[in-house]
């Protein structure tokens, strides 16, 4: 008996062949995706977040410690600097120059400011702006006796030194009562400083001293003013004949400094040091000039009240 003939072949569709032929492209793919996928898993993490914030440790450093510190770690000594002020033509700019000195002095330094009298508002305004540690003092003016007989040939200027001494006995005074340790020095406003005298200064133990340079008015010659020095030992002084024997030291009020725990004592108010032996050249050799007194104030000049004028300054003076 004959086979049966085989049915005919249905034809594929397109359909079918595309999803046959993605089947078998992606079990293909499979083995060389597991692969991949298996070697990923063990690759090592990355650092969470918050690593990311933690700063690295810094580099070590070796100190020896038999070498010294540098002066500028130490502790610096207290710069009490006191300065007599009054009511005059050319206040503001005196004070203004003294304290763009100070500002550049090294810290620490607290200025005491003296006023003859009460204290002025024009005078509070200048300080609060000018950049330096303060503090704005005032001397009591006493009463002038009206009895009393002027003497021949007494300086006209005399009350104005007076004042000065008073306000210098009111700022330490003060510094005795709030016990301020330091070293203590009078700059007067009128004065020119160089920056080198402020350094110096902290090298003070007790009493220093140094020479100051006086440019005289209407001259055209300095006068010298102070020690002279052999290291920083005093054996001698720059005097004037005017003034050789009218004191036994010739020390001008801005060419000494001296530690404020003296005060503590209260003989030492009357004289800080006894003789030459008890005092301290600065800097060693007394060779350095470091302020000047220089007389640039005219007379005649008026007062403006607040510093300030609206008129022209030419027709001031004419007026005047």
């Amino acid at each position: 008996m004959a086979a049966p003939p085989c049915p005919p072949r249905r034809p594929i569709s397109a359909p079918c062949f595309l999803l046959c032929f993605l089947l078998g492209f992606v079990a293909g793919l499979f083995p060389f995706a597991h692969r991949h996928l298996h070697l990923d898993l063990h690759l090592p993490l990355p650092p969470p977040a918050t690593a990311i914030l933690v700063r690295e440790d810094p580099p070590s450093v070796v100190v020896d410690v038999d070498t010294p510190l540098p002066a500028a770690a130490e502790e610096r000594k207290l710069l009490l600097v006191v300065t007599p002020t009054r009511a005059r033509p050319l206040q503001a700019y005196y004070l203004r120059r003294l304290a763009h000195t100070l500002r550049l002095a090294p810290s620490p330094l607290l200025w005491l400011v003296v006023e003859s009298g009460a204290a002025t508002r024009d005078t509070a305004a200048l300080l609060r702006g000018c950049g330096v540690m303060y503090r704005h003092l005032s001397s009591p003016v006493p009463d002038a006796p009206q009895d009393r007989p002027r003497r021949r040939g007494r300086r006209q200027d005399r009350p104005a030194v007076d004042s000065r001494a008073r306000q210098r006995n009111t700022a330490l005074d003060h510094i005795e009562h709030h016990r301020l340790h330091g070293i203590v020095y009078f700059a007067d406003e009128d004065n020119v400083y160089s920056l080198d005298l402020f350094y110096h200064l902290r090298d003070i133990r007790s009493f220093g001293t140094w020479p100051v340079a006086t440019l005289a008015p209407g001259k055209s010659k300095t006068i010298l003013q102070g020690p002279v020095c052999e290291g920083s030992r005093v054996v001698g002084w720059h005097t004037t004949d005017r003034s050789k024997n009218q004191r036994r030291f010739h020390v001008d009020m801005s060419g000494f400094a001296f530690n404020s725990s003296k005060l503590w004592d209260a003989k030492n108010r009357e004289q800080l040091v006894e003789d030459e032996t008890h005092m301290e050249g600065v800097p060693p050799g007394c060779s350095k000039i470091m302020n000047f007194h220089l007389h640039l104030e005219d007379k005649n000049a008026i007062y403006l009240n607040g510093w300030q004028t609206t008129q022209n300054l030419d027709k001031l003076y004419e007026a005047h």
